[in-house]
């Protein structure tokens, strides 16, 4: 199961950029494996923190489908951060505040969330 944060910023959605398992290099929004013992919400926060710096609370479940959990959550403390010695970010290439409105960027996967 996954977890995911979608933080709004005016326009712009928090996004990190990174390799997917189909083999694709795609922009998504900061997220990863429940651990054990975790609830989602627990999984968001931690995820979100790991892939972007960013501290954050979560408000309220967005989208649930397929095991994969989005919470809409807003930043409480931090900066933006990726940091790369973390094992888990070795699939990020990137993270950034991303137009709502460039749906180039968006897989099949985020832009029904996002519509």
């Amino acid at each position: 199961m996954i977890a995911q944060g979608f933080v709004i910023n005016g326009d712009k959605v928090l996004m990190v950029k990174q390799y997917v398992q189909r083999g694709a290099v795609i922009w998504n929004f900061p997220g990863g494996g429940i651990e054990e013992g975790e609830t989602p919400e627990q999984a968001c926060k931690r995820e979100v923190k790991e892939e972007t710096g960013y501290d954050v609370k979560v408000n309220k479940l967005l989208y649930n489908n397929r095991n994969k959990y989005t919470y809409i959550v807003e930043i409480e403390d931090g900066e933006m951060f990726l940091n790369k010695r973390l094992e888990d970010n070795n699939d990020i290439i990137d993270v950034a505040w991303v137009s709502i409105d460039d749906k180039k960027k968006w897989d099949n996967f985020t832009l029904p969330i996002l519509d």
